[in-house]
């Protein structure tokens, strides 16, 4: 659990995996509001889909916020906006707002697993996780390493009702991956064989796949996936943000040495057009967005002089 929320807060992989949301392909869900089932889906909430359409599907958080506080409002029994409420806390340090929100994941989703026992145990594990975040980032390590067997606990639950659901599979296999960098016993090949086989929507997977494949250091190979995430969100700021970080790590030494002129120039094209919605972000991406944007500028200056 340690290893697990340090790493959440170092990877932009880590709003995905709080948030445990995904964005649908555009007009094929069967039930409005619902982005992950083609069938038998649930009826989640108009609002809290536009929120995560904003976030997923347009990088901008700043709209997804208004949607969110209309969620919250008018989708009282869905644990997933207040999931997502808590990460994007999470992610602008508003520590007691994701208390709040954490605590009200949890809530919600004790509630639903009456009704339905599959997401509410998987909004449950959501919960306990959300909290042991919070807990780590106020109060240390110690008191949040008991969350992560609960975390399981409802996994596991879940998975026994329905092991091919698209929307355990997509929080699942993020999970996997976390651990999977952080615990020796852990393998990534597992979650990508769980994103490849169940996880929902097309979209999401690509996103997921790509960040498996940058952290294995198959470059070429995440770059087919980021390439395919674009295509279907080109404007959004955050992919743009992953692809030039990925162009830059190809352009660098191992050491970390700027060592490809034509790499690095393409890499700032897209921290460039990142830059120009870096407002409608949420700081945990601001800042590293804007220290990437700078240092290549660095990088491509030394190089060039070099050349020289």
């Amino acid at each position: 659990m340690i290893n697990s929320l340090i790493r959440l807060q170092k990877s932009s992989i880590s709003w995905s995996v709080v948030c445990t949301v995904a964005l649908s392909l555009w007009g094929t869900s069967a039930w409005a509001g619902d982005p992950f089932r083609s069938t038998n889906p649930r009826p989640i909430g108009d609002n809290t889909e536009a929120a995560f359409v904003e976030i997923f599907k347009n990088g901008n958080y700043l709209e997804a916020k208004t949607h969110l506080e209309q969620a919250i409002e008018t989708e009282t029994n869905e644990p997933l906006a207040y999931a997502m409420q808590a990460s994007l806390a999470y992610s602008n340090e508003e520590w007691d707002v994701m208390k709040n929100a954490a605590d009200k994941t949890l809530l919600v989703a004790e509630r639903l697993t009456a009704e339905d026992p599959l997401r509410g145990n998987l909004y449950q594990a959501v919960g306990h996780f959300l909290q042991g975040a919070y807990t780590f980032k106020t109060r240390g390590p110690l008191g949040a390493v008991n969350k992560l067997q609960l975390v399981f606990d409802h996994l596991d639950e879940a998975e026994a009702i329905s092991p091919e659901d698209p929307e355990l599979n997509l929080f699942k296999g993020y999970l996997d991956l976390i651990l999977s960098v952080n615990l020796p016993f852990s393998s990534p090949e597992d979650a990508i064989a769980r994103f490849e086989k169940h996880a929902a929507p097309n979209y999401m997977v690509d996103r997921a796949l790509f960040t498996a494949y940058r952290d294995l250091d198959q470059y070429d190979t995440a770059m087919v996936y980021i390439e395919q995430a674009l295509t279907s969100s080109p404007d959004n700021p955050e992919l743009l943000y992953f692809k030039g970080q990925l162009l830059r790590k190809k352009g660098r030494t191992k050491d970390g040495q700027p060592k490809d002129l034509g790499l690095l120039e393409e890499a700032y094209t897209y921290f460039a057009q990142a830059m120009t919605k870096v407002d409608q972000l949420p700081k945990g991406v601001q800042i590293p967005l804007r220290h990437d944007h700078r240092v290549v500028q660095d990088e491509i200056t030394k190089l060039s002089t070099n050349a020289d």
